[in-house]
């Protein structure tokens, strides 16, 4: 099985503060953000609902991409999220289901 990686961007509420990853395994990480063990920004900021997710089958595409969303300008992040997530979703729920 082809491991699958995935940048994400997290938000603590609509159109709240955002952080943008990139993780080999979407729903652990989620978790650890969730519950206290992911980044220290997100944890001082509450920055927890998935908003976004892009899976790549390759590490170094999936690398490059998020160092590149990371560059965006803060209103590219809110399009890119907007485009396909209107309703600001937590995505999280539907990784498990």
């Amino acid at each position: 099985m082809e491991q699958t990686y995935h940048v994400y961007i997290l938000a603590s509420e609509r159109n709240g503060t955002l952080y943008t990853g990139v993780t080999g395994d979407l729903v652990q990480r989620c978790w650890q953000h969730r519950n206290g063990q992911g980044a220290s920004f997100t944890r001082h900021y509450g920055v927890h609902q998935l908003v976004h997710a892009e899976a790549f089958a390759d590490v170094n595409e999936a690398i490059a991409r998020e160092k590149a969303v990371k560059k965006w300008r803060r209103a590219w992040k809110l399009e890119l999220i907007e485009r396909g997530n209107p309703q600001w979703l937590d995505l999280y729920d539907r990784l498990n289901g």
